[in-house]
């Protein structure tokens, strides 16, 4: 890992795999709890093997066929470690799928009764929550997490798992119920729903073992899942399965059909989309209700595999769970609210309203009184078949190659150092929003194209992938797009963060410097909104060689990351030798005499030592500082030479005035006395023209900065 030090240290904590959960001993698959011989469960089918491609060659792209062998290919010795035989195919047919007998169909019927006493118990307990909600996918968890999914019990990251993806996740209280119900939570424990000191909070987050991505924000959960899918079909070449689960009210979410796009589009065979059908929304009635027939139409016009099935029927579950085509899968399945409470049942108003106590007391007796057999099932093992991998400690195979002086974008710069960086480790992969030509990710993907995401114009859902992608440790994922269109996936990056998610995410064409484009293509808020998510760090390169140290440390950065990058070439400035931190700011000019201090980045840096030459002439001289990263901000710097220059600042961007670099400086010398603090930013909506043109008219140049110096300075001469 880059080393990081100063206010950076809790930002630059090095990625880790998460700590295999604490847990008892392992059950058979498929045997009852008891000790019983005979299975309960027979896991689907599996149809014959497909022939995965060697750790080490390209990933098969997208939609290109897998040859069928009739038996793995044994290889042996050092061989076999680097071509390890290909997995059994989860891909089943109809014609593979064998009907459960009815001692299994009862215990699955039986599991989901348990899921929803459980679940209303949690939500009275608690006097908040969504019972409701939850009782409508009794049956459809009950035979994913009993019947379809396999997974270690007590190891719920297991990179072999299949994965699961709660994405209506209100219905928090039937996960944990599921967990409770496979032996991993303790019962008792889903009592303490809600409470401050308890893990099981309003909805999923990863603090829990067994969730992957926070959900709660509705409509993000497939986007996470596709990423999943996509990086155990492309990557890892596993034979994991990922399931999700929607409500339909979400399913107005267009978030949700831009991932609905991105599965089609790249046949993820190994993921299946489960919409709960249940009529009711939060305040009304879905718009479709139970038209299932039209969510059928548009599954299929986005290219998955689309089975209606009675959502409370556990053997149509069972069946359409075991019809997995080479394309994705939705399960639209018709269920009702509130499913098994009496007077409750598909009735409106009782969104989010847990059971009084006496009605949820007679509600459970009615429930229990159908449950047939106490026994509980135990899901099948996975295959042990995800490769181990390594992504910490990231180092870029050779130092950066560029002359002092020499004039680069930092936008290609990025490209340059994120193509580099993927030769240092396979696990680097970069995304991009059909502006890869623009933010030259298209580099990366020139020299590493197996691993490279086209996500084409939907950024929440590239967000979404690159969330997927990074989970369980499996990826180091970077994802690029214009600064600017970063803002319409605000949400996704701030579920991202609540996810514990370490994800990179670069932002070209900042700032009014990119020209004649206009203001819809200039990122002016970047820099607020990712200053704002918690425990991101901020990267703001301003030269080629600041650019690809960013990109380097990045990788080894655990949070959300952002690097700003900009459209106009500018000189180089550093050695290909120095070095970088996160919260380490640079001195890139330095006096005895200097009068002011000066901060700018990217641009504005530039500006700022293009002023500094100029103002010698008239001999006044300012200190020029580099921040490199504006979250975390080097204060100690900041102050240091604030206080050399009489405690006069001046700070300049290419931002709007709103939550940037002056903002963060002012925040970080807030309360120290004689120091003062002139910001020059964008002041209003900007238009076309040229790039000097808008620096100049925003008074954010080197003639602005002159100015402000010298009025800086004679303010002081005539106060004395």
């Amino acid at each position: 890992m880059a080393p990081v030090g100063g206010a950076g240290a809790a930002q630059g904590a090095e990625r880790a795999r998460p700590a295999p959960a604490a847990g008892g001993g392992r059950r058979e698959g498929g045997r009852e709890e008891d000790g019983g011989s005979r299975p309960l469960l027979s896991p689907p089918p599996r149809s014959s093997p497909l022939l995965r491609a060697p750790l080490s060659a390209p990933a098969l792209g997208p939609g290109e066929p897998r040859r069928r062998i009739a038996k793995p290919v044994l290889r042996r010795g050092a061989a076999a470690a680097r071509h390890p035989p290909p997995p059994p195919s989860r891909v089943a047919h109809m014609e593979d799928y064998h009907k459960p007998d009815q001692q299994t169909l009862q215990a699955l019927k039986d599991a989901a009764n348990r899921l929803r006493i459980s679940s209303i118990k949690a939500t009275t307990a608690a006097g908040s929550g969504h019972p409701t909600s939850c009782c409508s996918a009794a049956e459809i968890m009950s035979v994913l997490f009993f019947h379809t999914m396999r997974y270690k019990v007590q190891d719920p990251r297991n990179a072999s798992n299949d994965r699961f993806v709660l994405s209506k996740g209100h219905a928090a209280p039937i996960l944990y119920s599921v967990w409770a119900e496979a032996g991993f939570l303790q019962e008792a424990e889903l009592l303490n729903l809600r409470k401050i000191d308890s893990v099981l909070e309003g909805h999923p987050v990863p603090r829990q073992a067994f969730t992957d991505v926070a959900t709660g924000s509705l409509g993000q959960g497939l986007g996470a899942a596709c990423g999943m899918a996509y990086t155990g079909k492309f990557f890892d070449r596993a034979s994991y399965r990922v399931y999700c689960l929607l409500g339909d009210g979400e399913l107005s979410e267009g978030s949700v059909w831009e991932a609905m796009a991105f599965a089609g589009f790249y046949k993820l065979d190994n993921l299946v989309a489960i919409f709960d059908i249940n009529r009711l929304g939060q305040s009304d009635p879905a718009p479709l209700q139970h038209h299932v027939e039209i969510y059928q139409k548009r599954c299929e016009a986005f290219g998955w595999h689309a089975i209606i099935v009675d959502g409370h029927s556990v053997e149509e579950l069972c069946k359409a769970f075991g019809q997995a085509k080479h394309q994705p899968t939705a399960i639209i399945a018709k269920t009702f609210k509130g499913k098994g409470i009496s007077g409750v049942e598909d009735k409106e108003s009782w969104h989010g309203k847990p059971l009084p106590k006496n009605m949820a007391e007679q509600v459970i007796q009615e429930i229990d009184d159908r449950i047939q057999n106490k026994k509980k099932l135990s899901p099948a093992l996975p295959e042990e078949d995800a490769p181990i991998i390594n992504i910490r400690n990231i180092k870029m195979p050779s130092p950066p190659t560029y002359k002092v002086g020499e004039k680069w974008a930092t936008r290609k710069a990025y490209g340059v150092a994120l193509a580099k960086l993927g030769h240092a480790n396979d696990r680097v992969i970069a995304l991009d929003g059909d502006t890869k030509n623009s933010t030259f990710s298209e580099l990366f993907k020139k020299e590493h194209p197996s691993r490279y995401i086209e996500c084409y114009i939907a950024e929440q859902n590239m967000v979404s992938i690159a969330v997927g992608c990074a989970t369980r440790d499996r990826t180091v994922a970077f994802a690029s797009t214009f600064a600017t269109f970063f803002t319409r996936a605000f949400d996704q990056i701030r579920m991202a963060a609540i996810s514990d998610s370490n994800i990179n995410l670069c932002g070209s064409h900042c700032g009014v410097s990119i020209g004649e484009d206009g203001p819809s293509q200039m990122g002016l808020e970047d820099l607020c909104m990712f200053r704002a998510i918690p425990n991101s760090t901020v990267f703001y390169p301003s030269d080629a060689v600041a650019t690809e140290k960013a990109v380097e440390i990045a990788a080894n950065t655990k949070g959300i990351c952002f690097i700003r990058t900009s459209r106009p070439e500018n000189p180089v400035i550093y050695n290909n030798n120095e070095d970088f931190h996160i919260g380490q700011a640079k001195v890139i000019l330095k006096s005895k005499d200097d009068q002011v201090t000066v901060i700018g980045a990217g641009v504005t840096l530039h500006e700022a030592l293009a002023a500094a030459e100029q103002l010698r002439k008239e001999k006044i001289y300012i200190r020029v500082i580099d921040p490199f990263t504006i979250k975390p901000l080097d204060k100690k710097t900041i102050l240091e030479n604030a206080r050399a220059t009489k405690g006069r600042i001046i700070t300049v961007e290419d931002h709007y005035h709103e939550g940037g670099i002056g903002e963060a400086v002012c925040a970080a010398v807030v309360g120290e006395p004689g120091v003062t603090v002139t910001r020059l930013a964008v002041s209003h909506v900007p238009r076309s023209g040229k790039p000097a043109e808008l620096l100049r008219m925003f008074g954010i140049d080197k003639d602005a900065i002159m100015q402000a110096v010298r009025a800086a300075v004679s303010k002081s001469r005539n106060a004395e």
